[in-house]
C-alpha cells in the first residue's frame, strides 16, 4: 500500500495524536515478526498530519470507525477498522496491520489510495463514507 503508483498522489490524511502513538508503537513492536506489515503502517504514520484528540473532525477514518469503501472495481464492502487483536473478518473487523486497513486510516469519503499488492498487482481503494466509531472502543 505504501508504494504509490507511478504519477498518482498519495491523499492526504489525518490522525489523532492518541492514535498516531499507539499506532507507532504497534508499528515499532511489529517491526520483527512482521516487517512489511509494520513498515506499511509505519509510512502512513510517517505521511499523516497529526493533530489533537479534540480537533478531530468527523468522518475522519479513525481506530472504530466504520467504513463503507470499495477496493478496484469490487462491490462496495463495510467494515469497521480495529487493533490486531479485535480482528475478525466475519464480523466485518479490518485490523489496521492489514494493507486495506492501513490504506483507510486516516483517509475521509471521497479519497482514494492506490498501491502494489504484495504480488506486485495495482490496487485502488475508494472511501465511500465513514461513520465514527467510539475511539478507544477497541484499545490494544
Amino acid at each position: 500500500m505504501t508504494a504509490k503508483t507511478k504519477g498518482t498522489r498519495l491523499p492526504a490524511i489525518t490522525i489523532a495524536r492518541s492514535e498516531h502513538a499507539r499506532l507507532s508503537n504497534l508499528a515499532d513492536m511489529l517491526a520483527e515478526r512482521d516487517p512489511h506489515s509494520a513498515e506499511q503502517l509505519a509510512t502512513e504514520l510517517d505521511r499523516a498530519r497529526v493533530i489533537d484528540d479534540a480537533r478531530m473532525a468527523p468522518g475522519i477514518v479513525r481506530m472504530g470507525s466504520v467504513v463503507e469503501f470499495r477496493i478496484d472495481d469490487e462491490p462496495p464492502q463495510t467494515a469497521e477498522l480495529v487493533f490486531p487483536k479485535d480482528a475478525d473478518i466475519a464480523r466485518k473487523r479490518i485490523s489496521v496491520l492489514t494493507s486495506v486497513g492501513a490504506a483507510l486510516i486516516g483517509m475521509s469519503a471521497g479519497h482514494a489510495i492506490e498501491w502494489a499488492a504484495r504480488d506486485g498487482k495495482p490496487r485502488r481503494l475508494s472511501v465511500i463514507a465513514v461513520h465514527d466509531g467510539v475511539p478507544d472502543a477497541h484499545a490494544s
